[in-house]
C-alpha cells in the first residue's frame, strides 16, 4: 500500500469513528474500521475517476457532510 493510500484511509478510519460516535453507536474494533475505511477509499476512487475530481476532494465533501448531521 502507497503512503497516500494509507493517509487517505487513515483519514476515513477517523472520520467512521466520528460518524458512529455522534450517532451514539458503538465504534467497531480497528480491524472493521480499517475494512471499512479501504471500502470506501476503493469506492471514491472509483467515483473520482468517473466525476474527474480527486479523492482528497471528495472525502473533504464526505467531512462536511458528516459534520452537518
Amino acid at each position: 500500500m502507497g503512503f497516500i493510500r494509507d493517509q487517505e484511509e487513515r483519514l476515513v478510519v477517523g472520520l467512521l469513528t466520528a460518524k458512529y460516535q455522534k450517532k451514539n453507536l458503538p465504534v467497531p474494533d480497528i480491524c472493521e474500521l480499517k475494512r471499512q475505511a479501504a471500502r470506501i477509499v476503493d469506492e471514491t476512487h472509483g467515483i473520482a475517476r468517473e466525476r474527474g475530481k480527486n479523492v482528497l476532494s471528495i472525502v473533504k465533501d464526505m467531512a462536511k457532510e458528516i459534520r452537518k448531521k
